[in-house]
């Protein structure tokens, strides 16, 4: 039977990275944000640890996404109270907050227990070009587009 490979916790490092969400796809740009998030893309990867890296998402209001989706797609939120559900259109919630827009699609694409809420923490998403994370000398990283797009 293989064993899990466990890496020594002072082994790990975490690195922040910049990603620029200027015109990427939506569900290409959260899947790979979500496997650097995990660590997945690197070889000390165990699935109950956090190996992870932080991602810091600059121009989040710029992220587009193909189709109908623009008028169509529904974001839906609810206060607990009876009656309390509010929907809202792709296109309104990136004019009020397009931060949320990212969040969301990352975070569906986290694990739904309390690793994938202490990894979600380790996103930060910004609507301009500009972050307060110079201080970490975070990489900018590249995500690759299938040939064709764009």
């Amino acid at each position: 039977m293989e064993k899990t490979y466990l890496p020594p916790l002072n082994s790990l490092e975490h690195k922040w990275y910049v990603v620029d969400a200027t015109d990427m796809r939506l569900g290409r740009l959260a899947s790979e944000i979500a496997m650097i998030l995990r660590g997945k893309n690197k070889p000390t990867y165990t699935p109950h640890m956090d190996t992870g890296d932080f991602v810091i998402v600059v121009n989040a209001e710029k992220v587009v996404v193909t189709g109908k989706k623009r008028t169509q797609k529904l974001y839906r939120r609810n206060s607990g109270r009876p009656g309390g559900m509010k929907t809202e259109t792709f296109a309104k919630l990136q004019d009020r907050l397009p931060e949320r827009i990212i969040e969301q699609a990352v975070k569906g694409m986290l694990p739904k227990n309390s690793l994938g809420r202490q990894l979600f923490t380790k996103l930060k998403v910004y609507a301009g070009d500009s972050h307060p994370h110079q201080a970490q000398k975070p990489e900018i990283k590249k995500i690759q587009t299938i040939p064709g797009e764009n």
